[in-house]
């Protein structure tokens, strides 16, 4: 059995994740992480090695999470120790964040490179209520919203999110077939795209509009931030 966990990397979502592997007791735990940005994730200062696009757009998530009370991609270290606790395996699912900015860079057209950079500069002046607005279209329809983004942004969807949707999707089945239950922990917006390349037959989904609003131990509902991020561009970067 497969089970994905969509989640957004500005967000305190690091009990929730803890919770779904203790109750799934997976043998192994995917993350969509590489080697270099877990090392980043427990190290920040090790970033400075990292091209230029990507650290820019760290800075963003940076500022988003401050917005939110989350601290970049601790839902990701999350996991790999709540994976350890129970003695699961770890694997890193993702193409290195370097090689991948590096090709993206390199093969983003002239207009694509303009609108990224804007985007940039935008993401560290958005508020709080237009995060949460373009979160709401977003769950409304994620299908057409990536698709809107596709149009606007075609590079960046292909390499950022289709071509790494197929890599993870590929991994998480080579885990599932050596390891058996697979808990995968991935952004939100890679969910459909993964779930449909998979073959397995039993795929159990938590997204993330169901780790925002999570039961606690007292069995009360409580938020679990209260926006995501747009899919221009900077604000997409938060769940890919």
């Amino acid at each position: 059995m497969i089970t994905l966990v969509g989640v957004g990397h500005v967000f305190n979502l690091s009990e929730q994740v803890r919770q779904i592997i203790f109750s799934q007791k997976p043998n192994v735990v995917c993350v969509e992480l590489d080697p270099h940005r877990y090392e980043i994730l427990r190290n920040p200062q090790t970033a400075q090695s990292m091209p230029i696009m990507y650290r820019m757009l760290a800075e963003v998530q940076k500022r988003m999470a401050k917005e939110f009370g989350g601290e970049v991609g601790m839902e990701m270290i999350a996991a790999t120790e709540a994976a350890k606790e129970i003695g699961a395996v770890v694997e890193f699912i993702d193409e290195d964040a370097a090689v991948v900015f590096e090709k993206l860079w390199k093969e983003m057209p002239v207009k694509e490179k303009v609108c990224l950079m804007f985007s940039a500069i935008t993401g560290f002046f958005m508020t709080k209520g237009k995060i949460e607005k373009e979160l709401e279209r977003f769950e409304e329809n994620g299908e057409d919203y990536i698709k809107s983004f596709g149009e606007q942004f075609p590079t960046i969807k292909k390499i950022l999110i289709d071509d790494r949707n197929r890599m993870m999707a590929s991994r998480i089945e080579d885990a599932c077939a050596h390891h058996g239950e697979v808990v995968a922990v991935v952004g939100d917006g890679h969910i459909e795209g993964i779930k449909k390349l998979l073959n397995d037959n039993e795929i159990k989904v938590f997204r993330l509009r169901d780790l925002r609003v999570w039961p606690s131990h007292d069995g009360k509902k409580t938020p679990a931030g209260n926006a995501e991020a747009s899919f221009h561009f900077t604000y997409s970067d938060q769940y890919l």
